[in-house]
């Protein structure tokens, strides 16, 4: 019984009308007798009316019949597959000595039900009437607007599907396309008719299963491709009219790059096309539809879940009614005698229908021998779909290959058990499944050999899981982090003309007001008494007399006439010259008094209210700002690093980027809960900010707020749809979640955006990967993923292994080696990459090292990854970073077994050799780097390291021109410092005061500039100068005690430069 059969009191009727048919011009040019036929499920459903119709009329049947759903014999899945058939027949005149009249078919129409299953109630179509070949009656072939139809209306007097059952069903469809590549021995010419036959079974129910057969497969030869694009057929056998067996709208078209299955690659791309083109092929392309119910999609989403892999069996029989005598055949054969030839079977990967909004899949799938081992091994499954449905008495008949009929597979075992007349049938079946496996199905095997695959179509009306919608995904992060309101609107146009003509005002009246200050300043008391109007009089009079003998009256009028003029054309909206005087004289009294009045509203203002005073701009940018930062940290100076991002903040607060940067230095200085607060507010700023949405995600789940986690990475692939990064991570954290299924789909999604988005720039050379590693390890092997994460992280570090996944807190433990503009890597050759390394070169610039690790774990799982120069590299990185020295040295040698000409390398290198001290191996790393054709990644923190080693040695002259390569680079503070302290070791003091010069234009806070200023100026004789440069540096607090004696020491020599003096 139907599941939703059992939840209907009576069935319900479903009521189909013909209304008329048009354009039904015939052949012959005289009236004829015809009627229409209304058949459904193998049944007539009802005729209509003999009707006497003229040439070229339209034909009113006025026709109506139905019947009943939900009755125990018509169910919803008869309905989603099987059409209701129309034929419209002529009745011939009788001939002599006939007593019956006899009927000849003119066409068939189809009409599709599927829309009673979508909650409609009623929908009319108008159908082709598909003509009969060979008929007498046949219907003439007219252009495409004027073939003959029939109008049809479908109607039921209740929905099918109450509003909570449609929203809990689906429509499954499955479409057997095409199988390529068949066995040679396969041919037209042996005389003896075949019948190629493929098989899935499917869910009905939670208690039974559905087999859907396609049979009827038409074996062409090769020689062209097919016809693309070209229409689905239903699942009925041959119909008598060829046009009426294919499904209205149903088109097979071009392959996508969407595709799945086993042949994806270039070179199988290309197989395909040579094979599609030239051997033979067996087409179904027809397609099956199930409906599902809540149980039946609950079943079908557990049972993917338990196994992937779905078998489609596929074979070649003779036709069961003919023998090889070509008679029929009158005896059935016993039960053991049944066989299989030509027994394959194909493995769909169904779990892509598990990914969230996924509804479609469609690939081509290879064709292996059928062995019940295999099929135990990989579906769990230990029958075969097409031995059991063939022993079903209803499939030993001619034409009902193509029956699908649910059966009972528990009963039906039962039921074989409790025969003591099949007992012996089933041991000699079983000896006979044995002997098959034994011998190696050699038929089965030509489908290996020939390289046979099949093409499959599924398709789902609602996905399995929906996926959430972008609104939906904006709105929950705009409740986490609500959005900051936007900035008050800016003046402009008229608004604007108006405030800068009262800007105008406010500084005239400020310079008129410095004047009376002048001329009056003495008279001006406290508590003197106020002045008579003749007094105030005469100071008016002197004053405008001052302002007209300084010529400052005609220069207020200069000032404000810009302003003026820019009100006449914004406000007034005058551009042109007046021809009347009248017109002009109005226009001027107009303008006269709007200027007083606005000069009333600003003189309002600044005389209540003290103006603020312009403060002077900072010759520094931020994108200066963010390099000063970066340097900084790579000195080890988080303080001042600090001071760079929050200056950057202040200038302006609405950029994402700035607060982006500000939460990444507090996860370098392990402050997660100061990080989470900037990257919050870099959301709250722009909630489109891929970066922080990301890092917010990783925080999250550090947390352990893994829902929210999921959203902010989710929400940041809806964003950029593109970004491999984000696609990586969500899969990364569907791999922490032990979620394999949504972790496959963001890994496939984002090796599919890695292909299609062109790489900007990758590590120089090509990697070679391990013998082991070459064979690859399959990402679906939970044992084998869990085993070499634990290797890969052993050997990014132990020492960081051991921090918890909830770590929040701590203080920096380890320098930042860093470079400062790691952000951008540079290559002189442009190389193929993964999918994690791209996402592990983000992580390490934003500090997030658990993740990394994860990443690195996942590229040694990654058949096109694994240990490589590229690998050692980013692992050398996470290590450094750790503050695992020993263990970066080790990295750092093994990417360098790959290529010695990767300058990236040899700079960390260099980096890591400085930071323990042992800087002749560092300076040899740093000239290696800067003699090698390509540069480095960052060749700011090269010059700057190799140049402090130079000044170290007291090689000055390699220090100045080494200073000099960094200043015309990368200029910054701490280049012109060295640059100075270079050139004052040699002596050119002009050369280091103007180095120095330039090192405090850009900051103006080191006391180490200040100091060497001191002693330049010393030297140089410039006493002034000394005293106040020497003011500043002990202001700052100056730190180098070796420069402090030297500047005391030289100070006392001269006897200037100190105020105690």
């Amino acid at each position: 019984m139907d599941p939703l059969q059992a939840t209907r009191d009576k069935p319900v009727p479903v009521k189909i009308t013909l209304h008329c048919g048009k354009n039904m011009k015939f052949s012959k040019g005289e009236p004829l007798l015809s009627f229409a036929r209304a058949e459904f499920n193998d049944s007539v459903l009802g005729e209509s009316q003999r009707l006497d119709s003229a040439t070229d009329l339209l034909v009113e049947y006025k026709f109506t019949c139905s019947f009943d759903c939900y009755d125990g014999t018509i169910t919803l899945d008869d309905i989603a597959q099987k059409p209701i058939i129309l034929t419209v027949l002529e009745i011939l005149p009788k001939e002599k000595k006939q007593k019956e009249e006899k009927t000849s078919v003119l066409g068939q129409a189809v009409v599709d039900l599927v829309p009673l299953l979508q909650g409609h109630r009623s929908f009319t179509a108008t159908v082709p009437l598909h003509p009969t070949p060979g008929a007498p009656g046949e219907i003439a072939q007219q252009d495409s607007s004027c073939k003959p139809t029939l109008d049809v209306t479908i109607c039921t007097p209740e929905p099918l599907l109450s509003d909570v059952q449609l929203s809990q069903s689906n429509l499954l469809k499955v479409v057997i396309e095409t199988a390529y590549s068949v066995p040679e021995v396969w041919s037209n010419d042996t005389g003896l008719p075949f019948n190629y036959v493929a098989a899935l079974q499917v869910p009905l129910s939670t208690e039974k299963d559905q087999v859907l057969l396609f049979s009827n497969g038409v074996l062409k030869m090769g020689g062209e491709r097919e016809t693309v694009p070209r229409p689905k057929r239903w699942p009925l056998g041959p119909m008598l009219a060829p046009g009426a067996q294919f499904i209205p709208g149903g088109v097979i078209g071009e392959p996508t790059e969407m595709e799945v299955g086993d042949l994806t690659s270039t070179e199988e791309k290309e197989f395909r096309v040579e094979v599609e083109t030239n051997r033979k092929r067996v087409s179904w392309d027809t397609e099956r539809r199930c409906f599902m119910d809540a149980g039946a999609v609950a079943c079908l989403i557990r049972r993917i879940v338990d196994c992937r892999l779905w078998p489609v069996e596929v074979m070649r029989s003779p036709d069961p009614g003919v023998t090889r005598g070509g008679k029929q055949g009158k005896d059935k054969p016993a039960e053991d005698e049944i066989q299989i030839p030509f027994h394959g079977v194909a493995y769909l990967d169904m779990v892509p229908l598990l990914y969230p909004g996924v509804k479609h899949i469609r690939g081509a799938y290879l064709i292996y021998p059928f062995y019940e081992t295999d099929l135990q091994a990989k579906t769990k499954q230990n029958t075969s779909v097409l031995r059991e449905t063939m022993r079903m008495p209803a499939l030993q008949g001619r034409g009902q290959a193509s029956s699908n009929r649910p059966f009972d597979t528990q009963k039906a075992a039962k039921e074989t058990k409790e025969a003591p007349k099949k007992v012996q049938q089933k041991l000699t079946a079983a000896e006979s499944l044995t002997e098959i496996d034994v011998l190696g199905n050699p038929e089965g095997q030509m489908y290996t050999e020939a390289r046979t695959y099949i093409v499959i179509e599924i398709s789902l009306e609602k996905p399995l899981l929906p996926k959430r919608p972008p609104e939906e995904l904006a709105k929950r992060v705009m409740e986490l982090i609500p959005p900051r309101p936007p900035l008050p609107r800016r003046p402009a146009g008229a608004e604007r003309a108006v405030l800068e003509y009262q800007a105008q005002i406010n500084s005239v009246t400020g310079q008129i007001l410095e004047q009376y200050q002048q001329l009056f300043g003495a008279a001006l008391v406290s508590g003197s008494q106020p002045l008579d109007l003749a007094a105030q009089e005469q100071r008016k009079t002197q004053l405008i007399g001052e302002l007209n003998y300084s010529g400052k009256y005609f220069a207020f009028k200069e000032q404000i006439k810009h302003s003026v003029v820019r009100i006449a054309r914004e406000k007034m909206l005058r551009t042109e010259a007046f021809t009347d005087q009248e017109q002009l004289q109005g226009f001027l009294s107009q303008l006269y008094v709007f200027l007083v009045d606005e000069m009333h509203v600003a003189l309002n203002k600044i005389l209540s209210v003290d103006a603020p005073e312009d403060q002077p701009g900072s010759p520094l940018n931020c994108a200066q700002l963010k390099h000063f930062a970066l340097e900084a940290q790579l000195n080890q100076d988080y303080q001042l690093a600090a001071t760079y991002y929050q200056e950057r903040i202040a200038r302006d607060s609405r950029d994402p980027g700035h607060w982006f940067d500000y939460g990444v230095f507090h996860l370098l200085t392990k402050d997660y809960l100061k990080a989470e607060e900037c990257l919050r507010q870099a959301v709250s700023v722009n909630q489109s900010h891929v970066p922080s949405l990301l890092m917010c995600g990783i925080l999250a789940e550090m947390a352990g707020h893994f829902e929210e986690a999921e959203t902010f990475i989710e929400r940041a692939t809806r964003v950029a749809p593109t970004s491999v990064t984000a696609w990586t991570l969500f899969g990364l954290f569907y791999e922490g979640q032990e979620n394999a299924i949504q972790a496959e789909m963001a890994f496939l999604e984002a090796n599919k955006q890695l292909k299609t988005t062109p790489v900007k720039t990758m590590l120089i050379n090509s990697e070679t990967k391990t013998e082991t590693h070459k064979e690859g390890v399959p990402q679906h092997n939970p044992a084998m993923r869990s085993n070499a994460e634990a290797n890969a992280g052993q050997m990014a570090t132990d020492s960081y292994s051991n921090q918890g996944k909830k770590e929040l807190g701590g203080t920096p433990t380890a320098p930042d080696p860093r470079p400062v503009t790691s952000r951008c890597h540079s290559s002189s050759v442009k190389l193929s990459t993964t999918i994690y390394m791209e996402t592990v070169r983000f992580l390490l610039d934003s500090n997030a090292l658990q993740m990394a690790q994860r990443a690195l774990a996942q590229e040694l799982l990654c058949p096109e990854g694994g240990p490589s120069s590229s690998y050692y590299l980013a692992l050398a990185r996470l290590q450094l970073l750790s503050g695992d020295f020993g263990s970066a040295e080790v990295s750092l040698k093994e990417a360098l077994k790959d290529t010695f000409e990767n300058p990236d390398v040899w700079a960390w290198s260099g980096h890591l050799h400085f930071l323990t001290g042992s800087y002749g191996e560092a300076k040899d790393c740093y000239k290696r780097t800067l003699d090698l054709v390509a540069d480095p990644a960052d060749t700011h923190a090269v010059y700057l390291r190799l140049a402090e080693i130079y000044l170290k040695e007291g090689k000055f002259e390699k220090a100045k021109t080494t200073y000099m390569r960094a200043c015309k680079s990368s200029p910054s503070c701490l280049t012109w410092l060295g640059l100075g302290i270079a050139c004052y070791q040699l002596g050119e003091l002009t050369e280091a005061e103007d180095a120095l010069m330039e090192a405090n234009v850009l900051n103006n806070t080191n006391a180490e500039v200040w100091g060497y200023l001191s002693l330049v100026c010393l030297q140089a004789g410039k006493r002034l100068e000394a005293e106040q440069s020497y003011k500043y540096a002990i202001k700052l607090d100056l730190q180098n005690e070796k420069l402090l004696q030297e500047i005391k020491e030289l100070q006392a020599q001269v006897r200037f430069g100190n105020p105690w003096f």
